[in-house]
């Protein structure tokens, strides 16, 4: 399974940032010197046409310690005059080994023909030479390597010249569903699998952290969802034209894409616009249609994928379906950061004016302005429908957190529910054994009284008779009891015996009041007989 990718650091990610990767704990006079002696061949790039990169800057942008080794491979597609491809040059694969750096470099520096209106230049296994090379033939910013090898999301022009030219880089992250069948058996227990375990997972394990830059696997299919690059720099010139994408290690690679752009050719639709169009950039809009794609892909498996958490949460009723259900929600809000930099890509294709067209008539360049403004419009329209595409995943995810949350408080209600059944059953006999404990409290109470060691109870030695005899003692039982229960019922503000809302007195005097209500509800029958 592709690993994870680097979190952006937005800040190095255009030429408008004044200080590129620069370290701001370290003293600026201690760094190289920017006079320092550069190499003036390719060998010397970044410095040898950007001055202002200092080895200690292009050592923590890692644009030369991510690059590939062993043999890079090279694709191209050659655009003519006339809005054709040429197939004999997209059938050729450019391979650079280390040994033959020298001849590439010839290569790279041998005249295009006069009839070649745009060369797509694809790289595959990007190895420091080959970067350094393309650097200083295109005249690449630096910005363009190091956004791409850190996957930070940018749109700049540079480099504008009327009637000449300009330089456009498009670094655009997105996801892309592919097939996990060479990835190892999404566990159970993974960051971003479905966790059906009979307990919580310990708070310091690290499978709680929601890493929404790393793919999402599908589970139970052996779909995942991951995270994928284009890296394209376009030279736009009077003359003859350039695209240059890079492409990262198990992500799309150059040939897929190679293969692609040039099957353009073979639709009808696309190849009439290249004949009516002599502006380059539309080209380009294929690269961002092959993202397109890959969105709309992404969705319709996500779409499958939270169907069957639906399903397993209305069959399974487990709570513990609710963590996956976030982990996808995490990964939407995500996604929709990256619809919105896919907009803004668009947008800045769309906008970006092509100073080499200006030598055409004006007719041609307003044909091929109005060319290039409805592809695009044609492309943001398709956006905005994937983007309502993601808030209806999202929507559907928070109905099926609210019905896993509703079905764990319905079987908390039922279990609420008979807990309170038992409390009432406990309650009821807690009553009665107090019933009983007033009923015998003021017999066991006077018998205690009479049991006393005093005089007054056990009369006098001398010949007085005592006076505690069975007849007091019943009298004197009957009297506290008497006492007791009116005492406790009178002091109970909620009782059936009182009506509600009556006052202490009321209360005070409840035995004649319960015994009028008593005989007035007994001749009421009576008189309705009558």
């Amino acid at each position: 399974m592709p690993g994870r990718t680097p979190a952006p650091t937005y800040r190095h990610a255009a030429p408008s940032g004044p200080w590129p990767w620069m370290d701001f704990d370290v003293d600026p006079h201690t760094s190289s010197s920017l006079s320092a002696e550069v190499d003036g061949t390719w060998k010397g790039y970044p410095q040898n046409l950007f001055g202002n990169w200092t080895p200690e800057q292009v050592d923590r942008s890692r644009m030369l310690t991510n690059c590939h080794s062993g043999t890079c491979k090279i694709y191209t597609v050659d655009v003519v005059k006339n809005g054709t491809f040429d197939r004999d040059m997209a059938s050729k694969v450019l391979d650079v080994p280390v040994s033959g750096l020298d001849e590439f470099w010839e290569n790279v520096n041998v005249k295009r023909p006069e009839n070649v209106r745009l060369r797509a230049i694809f790289v595959d296994n990007m190895t420091v030479d080959v970067l350094k090379m393309l650097g200083t033939k295109y005249n690449i910013e630096p910005f363009f390597f190091s956004s791409s090898m850190n996957w930070i999301p940018s749109r700049y022009q540079e480099a504008e010249k009327d009637n000449e030219g300009d330089h456009i880089t498009i670094i655009l992250p997105f996801v892309r569903a592919r097939q996990g069948r060479k990835a190892r058996p999404v566990s159970l227990r993974s960051s971003s699998s479905l966790s059906v375990t009979s307990g919580p997972a310990p708070l310091e394990d690290s499978n709680q952290i929601i890493d929404t830059q790393a793919s999402l696997p599908l589970a139970p299919s052996d779909w995942v969802l991951v995270q994928d690059l284009l890296a394209v720099h376009m030279v736009r010139h009077v003359e003859s034209s350039s695209i240059i994408s890079y492409h990262p290690r198990q992500r799309t690679s150059a040939k897929r894409l190679h293969a692609l752009i040039q099957r353009t050719s073979n639709s009808v639709y696309w190849s009439k616009m290249f004949k009516a169009s002599s502006d380059p950039t539309l080209l380009l809009l294929t690269y961002l249609w092959y993202v397109l794609y890959a969105w709309d892909e992404t969705f319709e498996e996500l779409c499958k994928y939270i169907s069957w958490l639906e399903t397993q949460v209305l069959s399974t009723n487990d709570i513990q379906l609710t963590r996956q259900l976030h982990i996808v929600q995490a990964h939407l809000l995500h996604y929709r950061s990256l619809l919105q930099a896919f907009r803004k890509s668009v947008e800045f294709v769309r906008d970006t004016r092509n100073p080499a067209v200006s030598v055409l008539g004006k007719q041609e360049q307003y044909e091929s302005a109005q060319i290039l403004q409805r592809e695009a419009d044609n492309l943001l329209s398709e956006i905005s429908r994937l983007e309502s595409l993601r808030m209806i995943q999202s929507d559907r995810l928070k109905n099926i957190m609210d019905l896993a949350f509703a079905s764990v408080n319905i079987d908390d209600s039922r279990y609420t529910k008979r807990l309170t059944e038992a409390t009432v059953r406990d309650s009821a006999a807690m009553k009665q054994i107090s019933y009983l404990t007033m009923v015998f409290l003021p017999a066991s109470f006077t018998a205690s009284l009479f049991g006393m060691n005093v005089r007054e109870f056990i009369g006098d030695p001398n010949g007085v008779p005592a006076p505690e005899t069975l007849p007091r003692y019943v009298a004197v039982t009957l009297s506290l009891t008497i006492f007791t229960v009116w005492l406790v019922i009178a002091l109970q503000p909620h009782s059936s015996v009182h009506p509600p809302g009556c006052s202490p007195w009321r209360r005070f005097g409840w035995p004649i009041f319960f015994v009028r209500d008593r005989l007035t509800r007994r001749k009421a029958p009576e008189k309705r007989v009558l």
